[in-house]
C-alpha cells in the first residue's frame, strides 16, 4: 500500500509539472496581451503622456508624474463629456445584452425544432456574426440613411414617415443594438446546443403528465438553460461594453455625442488628440466599470441559474 500511495503521489507529481509546462504558453499570452498593457495603462494614466512625446525632431517636455489629475480632469472638462459616454455605453450595452439574449434565445427555440430546411436556416443565421464589423455598418449605413436608405423607402411606401435612424440622437442607439442583435449569430449557436441537451426524461415525464409546450418550456426548458443564458448575457456584456466599431465607421460619436462610446472616446483623446495620459485613464475607468457589471452579474446570478447536480 505504500509503494502504490508513493506511486500515486509521483505520478501525480509528473502530472502536475507537465500541467504547468502547458500553461506557460497561455500565461505568457495573458501577461503578454492583457496583464501587462492594463499595468501600463494605469501607469500611464497618471503621467502627461503625449504621443508627441515618441515624434523624432518634436521638443518636448519629458513625461513627468501628475497624480490624479487626469482623472480629475475627464470628469470636469465639458469638452470630453466622460459622464455621458459612461452614460452612452451602459445604455448601449444594456439594451444590446437583453435584446441578443432573448431574440438569439426565441430563435434558437424554432431551429431546433424539427422544420424543413433547418441546417440551411441555421447557417443563414449563423452568416452575420462571422461578416467582417466594418463591412456590416457601411451596409447597414447605406440601408439606413434618411435620403435614399431602402428601408426608409420601404417605409414611405408602406405610408410610414421616414426615419432618421442613425442619423438623429434618439434613435441611433436602437438602430445601432438592432444591428447588434442581427449579428448575434454566435449566441444561437450556444443555445441551440443548449437546448439539445436538456435532459430528455424531465420533457417526456411532464408531457406524460400533460403539460404543455409552454408549460414545460417555463418549468423545465428555462431552468435547465439558466447556466447557458449566464455565459451568453456575461460574454454579449463583454463585446457589447466594447464597442467601437459603429461610432469609427459610421457614427464617428455623433450626432451629437449621442454614439460617444468610451472605447471611442479614449481612441479620440488618446490618439486623435494626443493625450495618451488621459486617453489610459479612460481606458482605466473602462476597465473598473465592466468589472462592476460582470461582478453585479455573477452576484445575482446565484438567485436564479439552477443546477441539475443541485448545486447551490
Amino acid at each position: 500500500m505504500a509503494g502504490k500511495k508513493k506511486k500515486k503521489s509521483l505520478m501525480e507529481k509528473k502530472e502536475q509539472r507537465a500541467a504547468y509546462v502547458f500553461l506557460i504558453p497561455a500565461f505568457l499570452g495573458l501577461s503578454l496581451i492583457t496583464y501587462i498593457p492594463l499595468l501600463a495603462a494605469m501607469a500611464i494614466g497618471f503621467t502627461d503622456l503625449r504621443t508627441g512625446h515618441f515624434v523624432r525632431n518634436r521638443v518636448l517636455p519629458p513625461p513627468r508624474f501628475v497624480g490624479f489629475d487626469n482623472f480629475v480632469e475627464i470628469f470636469t472638462n465639458p469638452t470630453i463629456d466622460f459622464l455621458n459616454s459612461i452614460g452612452v455605453t451602459v445604455y448601449y450595452a444594456l439594451f444590446a445584452v437583453i435584446s441578443s439574449v432573448f431574440y438569439s434565445f426565441f430563435i434558437a427555440i424554432l431551429l431546433n425544432r424539427k422544420i424543413p430546411g433547418r441546417a440551411i436556416l441555421r447557417a443563414i443565421f449563423y452568416l452575420p456574426y462571422i461578416l467582417p464589423a466594418a463591412a456590416v455598418m457601411i451596409s447597414w449605413h447605406f440601408l439606413l440613411r434618411y435620403e435614399g436608405g431602402l428601408i426608409n423607402y420601404f417605409l414611405v411606401n408602406l405610408g410610414f414617415e421616414r426615419s432618421h435612424f442613425l442619423s438623429a440622437s434618439e434613435t441611433v442607439i436602437p438602430s445601432l443594438v438592432m444591428i447588434a442583435v442581427w449579428q448575434c449569430g454566435n449566441l444561437i449557436v450556444i443555445f441551440l446546443a443548449g437546448l439539445q441537451n436538456v435532459p430528455r426524461v424531465y420533457l417526456e415525464a411532464a408531457e406524460i403528465d400533460g403539460a404543455n409546450f409552454l408549460k414545460r418550456f417555463r418549468h423545465i426548458t428555462v431552468p435547465c438553460m439558466t447556466p447557458i443564458i449566464f455565459f451568453n448575457m456575461l460574454m454579449s456584456l463583454v463585446v457589447s461594453l466594447q464597442v467601437v466599431v459603429p461610432a469609427l465607421s459610421v457614427t464617428r460619436g455623433g450626432p451629437g455625442k449621442s454614439s460617444m462610446f468610451m472605447t471611442f472616446l479614449m481612441y479620440h483623446v488618446g490618439f486623435r488628440e494626443g493625450d495618451l495620459g488621459k486617453g489610459s485613464a479612460i481606458s482605466f475607468i473602462f476597465f473598473i466599470l465592466a468589472a462592476i457589471l460582470a461582478a453585479i452579474l455573477f452576484m445575482t446570478s446565484k438567485s436564479w441559474i439552477f443546477y441539475e447536480e443541485g448545486e447551490d
